[in-house]
């Protein structure tokens, strides 16, 4: 990471905090695969309208997502395509840590 002054730090924290929700990062997933309504996400998710629209507001003030009004609906879409690249990135590493602890354990069930 490049010397940052602290204000760009806290704007960076503030992203990442974001992103460390189990909710909303269920929320990104979905749009990672096209663009959903407040009403879709909700029943995806198996969480109420006003929760998912809590979620999104926060993701949309950090530019993480946009909206765009349709008649009586709101559609939303990742905006951020570092975003994808990140998720897949840390996801790539879990499943990699995942599957050598998975390992690991085999290899000593076997010693057993």
């Amino acid at each position: 990471m490049k010397e940052l002054p602290p204000e760009a730090l806290e704007q960076v924290a503030a992203y990442f905090q974001v992103l460390a929700e189990p909710t909303r990062l269920r929320i990104l997933n979905l749009l990672r695969q096209g663009e959903h309504n407040v009403g879709e996400l909700a029943q995806a998710c198996g969480y109420t309208a006003a929760n998912i629209s809590r979620h999104l507001s926060l993701m949309t003030k950090q530019g993480i997502v946009a909206r765009e009004g349709r008649g009586t609906s709101v559609y939303y879409r990742l905006t951020d395509e570092s975003v994808d690249a990140l998720c897949d990135l840390v996801c790539g590493n879990i499943a990699r840590r995942l599957e050598q602890a998975s390992e690991t354990n085999s290899a000593f069930r076997a010693r057993l």
